[in-house]
């Protein structure tokens, strides 16, 4: 009983905080003046050419959160760029845990060995970066990069031409010539494991690293179903037929723009491939023993004796890791029990 207690107590101070931080949050997305009162408060993750600033730790990345004085401070002493420097630029994220906004700023106008001599970092590209890096921190750089992304490539306004105008913490744009306000977006993507009995399928395409293969993913089209997207993109890609489709979970994927990454597990009945050449390079069936061991290996391998490469799956930061661990350990309690 005093065990139930304790865990409704936490349960209770969890949720408290995250709504005092949600409601932070959004009167600074609502808000241009608070927004403006936060700038000079809060952190800055940067960015040059939309590439994260990143430091290392042993062998793991991390993002250094700059002050606002000491970003200041640092960027008076540049020549190059300082006179166009503008916090307002800069697009909010987050906040920590004591409530103090988190924000993105991309600093492509100063010069870039400059910067990372005077923030003791490098500018790595994110994809690279991730791998090396803790969940949050990843996960943190991805929402920024997309948003810093969006506002470069929406900077008029599709009907009218003219120029659009960014609110303080980027969670909008409007057009002032009709009024328009566009909102950052995402393409949905569905990511699919299907299997059949006790073997998944897994393809890869013909711009992936040597020996990678994943789950079938595509866009979502309009007016489709999460549903119907898999059986479309299943019946397209490899020629199959879906029998069963489960939801597992979902991913922001930044690559190479703003996506949401839909994953699911789908069964078929019918297991005889026909492969869209157009689509994909090749799609195999894997027992549980195989995608075990393309679990193991590590992200790009190198050449076996034969010359061939090792399978490989996405790396962890990646849902198609995830939706693959999740198919292997059914399958393990499915034969254990």
């Amino acid at each position: 009983m005093l065990s139930a207690v304790r865990h409704t107590a936490r349960s209770v101070r969890l949720c408290s905080s995250y709504v005092k931080q949600t409601r932070f949050l959004f009167e600074l997305k609502e808000n241009d003046d608070s927004c403006r009162l936060a700038l000079n408060s809060g952190t800055y993750y940067l960015f040059h050419n939309l590439s994260p600033l990143v430091r290392t730790s042993g062998s793991r990345f991390y993002a250094p959160a700059v002050s606002c004085p000491d970003l200041l401070k640092t960027l008076s002493t540049c020549e190059k760029g300082k006179d166009r420097l503008n916090l307002e630029d800069s697009v909010l994220i987050s906040c920590s845990d004591s409530s103090s906004a988190q924000f993105a700023l991309d600093l492509g106008c100063f010069e870039k060995s400059t910067l990372e001599q005077e923030f003791s970092g490098k500018f790595t590209d994110l994809r690279k970066a991730v791998v090396q890096m803790d969940g949050k921190d990843g996960s943190l750089l991805a929402k920024a990069q997309s948003l810093l992304r969006w506002h470069d490539c929406h900077q008029y306004c599709s009907k009218s031409g003219k120029p659009t105008q960014k609110n303080v913490s980027g969670s909008n744009r409007v057009c002032h010539a009709n009024g328009i306000i566009y909102y950052p977006q995402m393409s949905p993507v569905i990511i699919t494991l299907v299997s059949s009995e006790n073997r998944c399928l897994l393809a890869r395409q013909k711009h992936f690293p040597a020996g990678m293969y994943t789950a079938l993913a595509g866009f979502c089209d309009i007016g489709e179903t999460l549903e119907d997207t898999i059986r479309r993109e299943v019946a397209e890609e490899v020629g199959l037929v879906v029998d069963t489709v489960r939801y597992s979970g979902s991913q922001h994927w930044p690559f190479p723009s703003s996506s949401l990454m839909l994953a699911c597990q789908a069964t078929v009945k019918d297991d005889e491939l026909n492969i869209n050449k157009a689509e994909i390079e090749e799609a195999r069936w894997f027992t549980v023993e195989e995608v075990i061991e393309a679990l193991g290996v590590k992200m790009l391998p190198s050449k076996l004796p034969d010359g061939t490469f090792p399978v490989w799956v996405p790396p962890k930061f990646a849902i198609a890791h995830h939706l693959i661990q999740q198919w292997v350990q059914e399958q393990k309690s499915l034969h254990s029990s």
